[in-house]
């Protein structure tokens, strides 16, 4: 697979293996920490895919992906996560990600999405939800509502801002 990738994402050693696995299989690509690195290397060239995480540090993906299809409107762009939920999967998908996965994946998994290949957009939910990945979703679906304004949050979902922050900074609940 000859594709150009961009690569966006704030921790570096997955960055960087992430772009490692992409070269071994004759990919080019660029890489990004944040927004503005990101948007930098956009200004300069086109990319056939991008490799966008959903937390970048003081940024979120979701913010982020609609101003990377301003510069280029035909970018494709994989929402990858280690925090996945219902919300912000719909959520990325409505900005104009054209799929989401969420970590751990594979090289075969993201160049999958890339292919030809009849994949659909989003990972399958499955049908037996615990209750606590029921409440993770429903966490991510208010801050989604909220734009993700933690105390705003925190006060609809009644409980601190602190409890709140832990909850989110924890990964999700398997289902």
């Amino acid at each position: 697979m000859n594709l150009s990738f961009l690569v966006i994402d704030d921790d570096e050693v997955f960055r960087q293996t992430l772009s490692r696995g992409l070269q071994r299989h004759g990919c080019q690509v660029a890489m990004a920490a944040d927004e503005a690195g990101a948007l930098a290397l956009l200004s300069e060239s086109r990319f056939d895919a991008c490799v966008l995480d959903l937390r970048l540090d003081d940024e979120s993906g979701l913010m982020v992906l609609p101003r990377l299809l301003a510069l280029q409107s035909d970018l494709r762009i994989l929402m990858l996560t280690g925090y996945s939920s219902i919300a912000t999967a719909v959520e990325a998908i409505k900005r104009g990600a054209s799929h989401y996965l969420a970590k751990p994946a594979t090289i075969a998994d993201i160049l999958r999405v890339f292919s030809d290949e009849e994949m659909p957009a989003c990972e399958p939910v499955s049908e037996s939800t615990s209750v606590d990945r029921l409440a993770w979703e429903h966490i991510q679906r208010v801050l989604l509502e909220e734009n993700g304004n933690i105390s705003a949050s925190a006060r609809r979902l009644g409980m601190h801002r602190r409890t709140l922050q832990r909850r989110l900074a924890k990964r999700p609940v398997a289902q």
